[in-house]
């Protein structure tokens, strides 16, 4: 990972060895479904990697927004990013508890408000378990940092603007929502929400970009998969998913691949179907 290039994935390796830069802040950016029955801080407090601090997904969030976890505004994230003890030269690395689920999310949001060196941890808590490497139930001290935002606006993407899109067919939509929800053969997991999707838009689910270990697949099973999808990586891309977590792990892949004009639907579909 090199601190002045652009990052996107670190390995289990590459952690263990850095874990104890002086400039390097590890984010645990674990978050459940609806219905999962699981609190993420609870499962932090037990275990996490030595070092983390905590991510809320859910907190970090625009609280005006009737919404789930909407973009907060830049006021609000540099501040509680400063209470974590990061400030703008550090750089971080994000991981979940799924291997690669949430994470991307907080990722994708760092990118958002300017950040740039940020990596997603390749197989996440999971695969640091599986290899044996030490955990810690007690969050590390804290020091309040300087940190300021500069919001790159063109990565994020309204109600009225994806509605553009899917009217004139351009930029694509791609949804990462499992083909079943996609074709409204299931029923969304959030109550009064209506099943389908967008119009004009295309379905790649995000689990088609991950090996069954939770890693990332290499850049040219993703480039085959995201082409296998009739996405024109010509042409620029908006992401979308249920509320904008999985749709980050599509956006992460385009990026990986070098797809430079993509953008993220952050109300997805917990905004257009409800509305």
């Amino acid at each position: 990972m090199e601190k002045d290039e652009p990052t996107r994935l670190v390995s289990t390796d590459w952690l263990a060895k850095h874990s104890q830069d002086p400039d390097l802040r590890i984010l645990d950016a674990s978050w459940y479904l609806p219905g999962e029955n699981r609190n993420p801080w609870e499962e932090y407090s037990r275990s996490h990697i030595p070092g983390a601090r905590f991510f809320d997904i859910d907190e970090i969030a625009d609280k005006d927004s009737h919404l789930p976890h909407m973009v907060p505004s830049q006021e609000l994230f540099a501040t509680r990013v400063r209470k974590m003890g990061i400030d703008n030269g550090h750089q971080i690395v994000v991981y979940d508890t799924a291997g690669i689920f949430s994470s991307p999310r907080v990722w994708w949001l760092f990118k958002l408000m300017g950040h740039k060196d940020i990596a997603v941890l390749d197989g996440g808590f999971p695969k640091w378990l599986e290899e044996g490497r030490e955990v810690e139930d007690v969050p590390p001290l804290v020091y309040e940092r300087h940190y300021y935002s500069r919001k790159q606006a063109q990565l994020v993407k309204s109600r009225a603007e994806v509605q553009k899109a899917s009217s004139e067919g351009s930029p694509q939509i791609l949804d990462a929502r499992p083909k079943t929800r996609f074709m409204g053969l299931l029923p969304e997991p959030r109550p009064g929400l209506r099943s389908g999707n967008i119009p004009n838009s295309i379905n790649l689910p995000y689990t088609n970009l991950l090996n069954k270990n939770g890693t990332m697949k290499e850049k040219q099973d993703l480039l085959e998969e995201f082409e296998s999808s009739g996405l024109d990586l010509e042409k620029p891309v908006i992401t979308s998913c249920g509320s904008g977590i999985t749709a980050s792990i599509l956006f992460l892949a385009l990026d990986m691949i070098g797809h430079r004009n993509i953008s993220l639907y952050d109300g997805s579909w917990v905004e257009w179907g409800s509305t």
